[in-house]
């Protein structure tokens, strides 16, 4: 999938340097230079990236795309009530990075629209009710939250240090869009 201006967004393959990927933070580094490969060999997510036509492998950023239910008490009461009592069918986009070198282009603000346009596009053969995402810090909460995404309740019910929690997951349900 490419836009007007020559960004093209496809699946990662072989031909993209992952190794000289850098956006800032370590555990997204890492992600897709040891981890995205692995996953979507086992099928655990697709990662997506973002390049030039004329430069095949520098990634400017990637994201990635899986499936997820997630608890009903999640959602806002005033959507919820509205639903089954059952979990919820979402896609979720589990990280999303753009490369230091292209941060404050619009980067970001493509890889979401295409993830959500891949979303929608399956929405009527797959049951999804909503979009949701991880985001990593406030600042990334912040750039979700100006695309109309909306916090989830917290539903980790261990008090346990050790358990780590997501306390920055959002959603935005498909029929909004």
């Amino acid at each position: 999938m490419s836009d007007r201006s020559g960004l093209v967004i496809e699946p990662l393959s072989r031909i993209h340097n992952r190794a000289d990927f850098n956006c800032g933070v370590i555990s997204l580094n890492d992600y897709i230079k040891k981890q995205a490969n692995q996953d979507v060999k086992r099928r655990i997510s697709r990662v997506f990236v973002a390049r030039i036509p004329e430069l095949p492998s520098k990634l400017m950023g990637y994201y990635t795309l899986s499936s997820l239910s997630i608890e009903l008490n999640s959602l806002p009461e005033k959507v919820a009530k509205k639903l089954p009592k059952h979990p919820i069918p979402t896609a979720l986009i589990g990280r999303l990075a753009v490369s230091q070198d292209f941060q404050n282009c619009g980067v970001g603000k493509m890889l979401l629209v295409d993830a959500i346009k891949r979303t929608l596009g399956v929405s009527d053969e797959i049951a999804i009710y909503a979009m949701v995402v991880d985001a990593i810090d406030e600042q990334a909460e912040a750039f979700y939250q100006q695309f109309g995404f909306s916090l989830l309740s917290s539903v980790d019910e261990s008090s346990s240090p050790s358990r780590t929690s997501i306390t920055r997951r959002l959603f935005l349900p498909l029929k909004s869009i």
